[in-house]
């Protein structure tokens, strides 16, 4: 694994730690807190935004409209057995999400599931940096690549490392804001 590849699998790791972020609930209504959840259609797991148009009309409501009427009773199931913690109430077209307010508590509960995210995230790419010092090393002995060389490449690594890490750290500085902000 050279350089350019562990930067590559960095970047993408950075990517989903920010895919888990938006999945976490803030005080405002957001499309995104739906994106893990997966129905039960015909047999088959399918995502929510699959089977219907999801939209947020204002900050504390996201309507969830199926393509298929069919499917609201299992998109309502689908809602109600998810780790999302809201309760879908079914008018026969659609389906509403309130949004309540979040008490204090949660807000840490939910600061908590973000900082274990990032922590996921930085241990992935701990994980590439380790991989990739040991493809380095094999190089080294294998007499492909010389001592020196050897360690300008890990240098560099441990460079890539820590700006990712602190992308990682950013992401999460934000998220705890946008948790924490009443």
């Amino acid at each position: 694994m050279k350089l350019a590849e562990a930067e590559s699998t960095m970047q993408k790791t950075v990517e989903s730690t920010q895919r888990s972020f938006n999945t976490i609930r803030t005080g405002r209504a957001n499309a995104s807190l739906l994106d893990k959840i997966t129905v039960d259609y015909y047999g088959s797991p399918t995502p929510l935004k699959s089977l219907a148009n999801i939209s947020t009309p204002d900050s504390t409501t996201i309507l969830i409209q199926p393509y298929d009427r069919n499917t609201l009773n299992l998109i309502e199931k689908a809602i109600s057995m998810s780790d999302v913690g809201l309760t879908p109430s079914n008018d026969g077209s659609l389906i509403r999400l309130n949004i309540p307010p979040l008490t204090s508590d949660r807000r840490k509960e939910l600061v908590k599931i973000a900082a274990k995210y990032a922590e996921e995230g930085r241990v992935a790419i701990r994980n590439i940096r380790r991989d990739t010092v040991d493809t380095i090393r094999k190089l080294e002995k294998s007499a492909e690549v010389s001592e020196d060389e050897s360690r300008d490449q890990q240098d560099k690594l441990q460079k890539l490392t820590n700006k990712y890490t602190a992308k990682i750290d950013e992401l999460l500085a934000e998220k705890e804001k946008d948790i924490t902000t009443v």
